[in-house]
C-alpha cells in the first residue's frame, strides 16, 4: 500500500509542524498549562484561521471536507508538540458526533461555528461504574411533555469548563448495560441543573466532573435517534482511537529522538553510553516499538472508511492494544535511559511520559481492547 501523503496533506503537515516548532517550546507549554483555562485562545483562533478546525468538517457546513488521514497528520504533529488546545474533545469527538448524528438544523447551527473557532464542544460519556464500557450508562433521561429531564453524572469530561455545549449519553430505555436505549443529548454548559467540578489532569489538560440534576431540555436537544445513540458513539469512538493513536506516535517519536541524542552525548567510563551494546539494543527495541505503533496508527486510520463495521472495530481495538504496548515500553525506557532527571519538570521526557500514560487509558486501555479483540 502507498502511505505517502498527497501534496495537500504534505502542506498541511508542514504548516502544523511549523506551528509546533515555533509556538510550542516546553517553556511556552508550561506557561499555557499554568493558566486558568489551560490553553491559548490565541492559538485556537490561529488554528481556525489556518483551517485546521475545519479539516474534518463537510464543505456544506463551512469545512474543508478532509478525511481520517488529514486528522491523523494533525494529531501526530500535536503529539510531537504536546499541544494542549481542545482539538480532540471539541473537533474529533464533539464535531464527529454532530456530523454523524445531527439533523440538518443542528449541523447548520453548530458545525460552521466550530470551524470558525467560535464554538467549543465536549463529550461526556464516562460514569463511575462504567470503566471503559461506553454502553454502561446510568444517567437517565425521562420524558417530560415534548422534552426530557436528565439526571446523572459524567466523569472526566475533557475541556468541559470551556465548552459552549456538552454532548452527553443518557438512558431513555433498557437496563444500565444495554447497548440499546441510549440517547445523545446536546446541553448548554450553563443549563439550569448542570454543575461542574473542574480540575487539571496529570498531563496538564483540563477535565470536569459534570452533575445533571433535573436538567430540562427540549426535543431539539436530541442528537440522532432516540434509543439508538450507541451506534453513533461507537463509530465516533473509533475515530477518537485513531486520533489518539496518531498523537501517541508523535509523542513516542520525540521520546525516541530525544533519548537517541542523549545517549550519544552522556558519557560514562570515558565514552558515550550509546557505545555500549546493551544501550544500543534498547534503542533498537524503542525504534521497533515506535514503528509498530505507527503501522497500527495507519491501519486504524485507513480502516475508518471500511464499509464492514466489524473490520473497523477490529482495527481500532488492535491499534489500541499495540499503541498501549509501545507507549509503555518507549516512555519507560526513555525515563530509564535519562536517569533520575527523566522525571524532572525541567526535562520534556516526563511531560511526554504523562501524556502517553493518559492516552493509554482514554477510550479503553490495552487490556480492555485485547479482550474486545478476542471476543470479536
Amino acid at each position: 500500500m502507498d502511505f505517502s501523503l498527497s501534496e495537500e496533506q504534505q502542506l498541511l503537515k508542514d504548516s502544523v509542524d511549523r506551528f509546533v516548532r515555533e509556538e510550542y517550546t516546553l517553556a511556552q507549554r508550561r506557561e499555557l498549562v499554568a493558566t486558568d483555562e489551560g490553553f491559548s485562545r490565541d492559538h485556537w483562533a490561529k488554528m481556525a484561521e489556518l483551517g485546521w478546525l475545519s479539516v474534518s468538517i463537510p464543505e456544506a457546513y463551512g469545512g474543508i471536507g478532509g478525511g481520517p488521514v488529514e486528522t491523523m497528520v494533525m494529531m501526530e504533529a500535536f503529539g510531537e508538540g504536546l499541544v494542549v488546545e481542545p482539538y480532540m474533545s471539541s473537533v474529533v469527538l464533539g464535531g464527529g458526533l454532530i456530523a454523524a448524528g445531527g439533523d440538518e438544523a443542528q449541523k447548520q447551527a453548530i458545525l460552521p461555528l466550530l470551524a470558525e473557532g467560535k464554538m467549543m464542544l465536549a463529550f461526556g460519556y464516562a460514569e463511575r461504574q462504567s470503566r471503559y464500557d461506553l454502553f454502561d450508562v446510568e444517567t437517565r433521561a425521562e420524558k417530560d411533555g415534548a422534552g426530557y429531564v436528565l439526571n446523572g453524572h459524567k466523569g472526566v469530561v475533557f475541556h468541559a469548563a470551556v465548552a459552549d455545549k456538552i454532548i452527553v449519553t443518557a438512558r431513555t430505555s433498557g437496563g444500565s448495560r444495554d447497548a440499546n436505549g441510549i440517547t445523545l443529548f446536546i446541553l448548554d454548559n450553563n443549563a439550569p441543573g448542570l454543575s461542574r467540578r473542574d480540575y487539571p489532569t496529570v498531563d496538564g489538560l483540563r477535565a470536569s466532573e459534570v452533575t445533571l440534576d433535573k436538567v430540562k431540555v427540549s426535543a431539539d436537544a436530541v442528537l440522532g435517534e432516540v434509543d439508538n445513540g450507541f451506534a453513533i458513539v461507537d463509530a465516533v469512538s473509533q475515530q477518537g482511537i485513531a486520533a489518539l493513536a496518531a498523537e501517541a506516535v508523535g509523542c513516542m517519536t520525540v521520546l525516541l529522538n530525544t533519548t537517541n541524542e542523549y545517549v550519544k552525548t552522556r558519557k560514562q567510563f570515558g565514552q558515550p553510553i550509546g557505545k555500549f551494546q546493551v544501550i544500543q539494543h534498547r534503542m533498537a527495541d524503542m525504534f521497533i516499538a515506535c514503528e509498530e505503533a505507527r503501522s497500527m496508527s495507519y491501519l486504524a486510520t485507513l480502516r475508518l472508511d471500511d464499509p464492514d463495521p466489524m473490520e473497523r472495530a477490529r482495527a481500532s481495538a488492535s491499534a489500541k492494544v499495540q499503541i498501549g504496548k509501545s507507549l509503555v515500553y518507549v516512555s519507560q525506557q526513555a525515563v530509564q535511559l535519562h536517569g533520575g532527571m527523566g522525571m524532572t519538570d525541567e526535562l520534556n521526557v516526563g511531560h511526554y511520559f504523562k501524556r502517553l500514560t493518559m492516552i493509554d487509558t482514554m477510550l479503553g486501555d490495552q487490556d480492555y481492547h485485547l479482550k474486545r479483540y478476542a471476543e470479536m
